[in-house]
């Protein structure tokens, strides 16, 4: 079995499921890398700053005249030697720029795993050259969105290097037996601006106009957490919507099995960001309850309008308001749309089937 280095920003970000099931479920060692440039951790062996070497790369980075980020680099360096590393797997463009050096040095494969933010936003793409040197580089690029791909694409990421390998829900949801009893929605996502939850509190807010008794549930945080709870208490909606804070997978599902549908109202933010495929889209298909979000990214890659969920334009809360309430004075619609939800992400979405292609990477890329 190979030793895996996954490295990422982040150790265990609520919203980061998927770089959670890249570390239990890839086949070989892993070796889990996270945190800053400044302060690489290895997960249960801590910082990679406390090796004894500190010295010897200080007293080097002297001698060769190199820069501050050629010194950190010299510990993960050395932790991949030291661990045998024979392929790494980057999440996140920025990261596998970042680490370029490093794999470079030791001729060691790499691939890049794309998400979202790291394809979109401008200032991430100018401020990496448009990654054209990881582009080079790299074994494999992966993208999670049929959008993304076209977007590396055009950037100078070469066709043959591409692959389109959208997350997988873990199987726990598809356990999920929804009884549509209730009127009620659930929402989970972080409160950033291209996720918009505002939206969804002004669509609610058009909602209960007609179904007083009706709910909205949003889990998540953010920056943008206040200024949602300062508009629901503006707009008298304290009785109908309720900011969850961050929940568990546990819980998440109990909103699920509850709830007539799952809402989402994705946009692209200013400075260019937006999702990939969201992973709570794909989880709450699996459940079997229908989806309302936007055309954005890659959710009409996995949400069939009219078939599995519902979709409207960026931007448009009437017609989400309005989408909400096809579900409401349609109990049967929702069950419809959810059943046939469920089945297609089951048979095209499926965890088992994004884990099987990265092991088909990692063993074609060494």
């Amino acid at each position: 079995m190979p030793n895996i280095a996954i490295i990422s920003p982040s150790q265990n970000a609520y919203s980061e499921t998927f770089i959670q099931e890249h570390k239990k479920l890839l086949t070989g060692e892993k070796y889990y890398y996270y945190g800053s440039l400044q302060n690489r951790i290895l997960e249960d062996k801590g910082s990679l700053l406390k090796n004894r070497k500190k010295l010897i790369f200080k007293l080097k980075r002297k001698i060769l005249n190199k820069s501050h980020s050629w010194y950190y680099l010299q510990f993960l360096l050395d932790s991949f030697r030291k661990n045998d590393i024979q392929v790494v797997l980057a999440e996140y463009g920025p990261t596998g720029q970042q680490i370029l050096p490093v794999v470079k040095e030791l001729n060691l494969p790499l691939i890049v795993h794309f998400h979202g933010f790291d394809a979109s936003v401008t200032q991430i793409k100018e401020k990496n050259n448009n990654y054209k040197e990881l582009f080079d580089y790299a074994s494999s690029v992966i993208v999670v969105s049929r959008k993304m791909y076209k977007v590396l694409m055009d950037i100078g990421c070469p066709k043959n290097k591409l692959i389109y390998n959208v997350y997988g829900p873990n199987d726990a949801f598809f356990k999920v037996k929804p009884q549509f009893l209730k009127d009620q929605f659930i929402a989970v996502g972080r409160f950033v601006d291209k996720k918009a939850p505002y939206y969804l509190i002004l669509s609610f807010s058009i909602v209960i106009k007609e179904y007083q008794q009706a709910k909205l549930f949003i889990a998540g945080e953010g920056a943008l957490w206040n200024t949602c709870k300062n508009l629901i208490t503006a707009l008298n909606l304290e009785n109908n919507i309720f900011l969850l804070g961050v929940i568990s997978p546990d819980t998440y599902r109990k909103y699920l099995s509850e709830s007539l549908s799952f809402v989402q109202h994705s946009v692209v933010a200013d400075n260019g960001d937006s999702e990939g495929t969201p992973v709570a889209i794909l989880e709450a298909s699996a459940a079997g309850i229908p989806v309302i979000a936007t055309y954005h990214a890659g959710i009409p890659d996995v949400i069939i309008n009219g078939e599995t969920g519902l979709l409207v334009e960026e931007h448009d809360y009437i017609a989400m308001a309005e989408r909400m309430k096809d579900f409401l004075r349609n109990k049967e619609y929702a069950k419809k749309l959810g059943k046939k939800g469920k089945k297609i992400i089951r048979d095209n979405f499926s965890l088992d089937r994004h884990i099987k292609v990265l092991d088909g990477l990692i063993s074609r890329a060494l």
